[in-house]
């Protein structure tokens, strides 16, 4: 019985990676995968999926008023074992309802990987959704530069954390880091200076 997954983790925490070897794996044994992403993410451009250590892979690229269900009929049904979705927060509600009529209309599964949560800690639209229908939800783990359990997405901008702006605002390293929520809260309130990995 397939099943609609949500994978999510902070930024950082190689939900990018997992995706690509999970297609990888269902290749490995001679399986069709279909990989596909929002349009909002175009920081590898628009046809390419690429992880933070160097995976990469061609990939679909569904516009916010693309019917998913309808294009996955059209173009991979009878020959699709597995649809893949990167940074699926960005989907439309619509869109989460469309992966979940893919699982129950034609048994194949739906493995969405992506953020829970933006800047500010609120939930992501498509990632809302996807907490309302997914049949397994797990959480992939990074950390805090403390150790503890990142759980939040700061957004950084001249070294310090951005609690204001709009919910997308598309960065990797260079202006997101993934903290604790207490490491998160006393920055803001200590107006601490953070240092982005892989900055000097």
């Amino acid at each position: 019985m397939a099943k609609l997954y949500f994978k999510y983790g902070a930024m950082g925490s190689s939900k990018t990676a997992q995706a690509l070897i999970t297609k990888y794996n269902y290749e490995e044994n001679d399986m069709k995968v279909w990989l596909i992403k929002p349009s909002a993410d175009t920081r590898d451009g628009v046809q390419l999926l690429r992880s933070r250590i160097g995976l990469v892979a061609a990939v679909e690229v569904m516009t916010p008023d693309m019917d998913i269900c309808a294009r996955f009929r059209e173009t991979r049904l009878g020959n699709c074992h597995a649809v893949i979705c990167d940074e699926c927060q960005f989907l439309t509600e619509a869109q989460i309802d469309q992966l979940r009529a893919i699982v129950n209309e034609y048994n194949v599964p739906v493995m969405c990987f992506g953020l829970r949560t933006d800047f500010q800690t609120r939930l992501f639209p498509g990632s809302r959704r996807l907490m309302e229908l997914a049949d397994c939800i797990e959480e992939i783990k990074t950390m805090c530069d403390c150790g503890s359990k990142a759980t939040v997405n700061a957004r950084i901008n001249d070294g310090y954390i951005v609690t204001e702006g709009a919910q997308v605002v598309l960065g990797g390293n260079d202006s997101y880091i993934a903290m604790c929520h207490k490491c998160y809260i006393r920055s803001i309130r200590e107006h601490k200076k953070i240092k982005l990995h892989g900055q000097n």
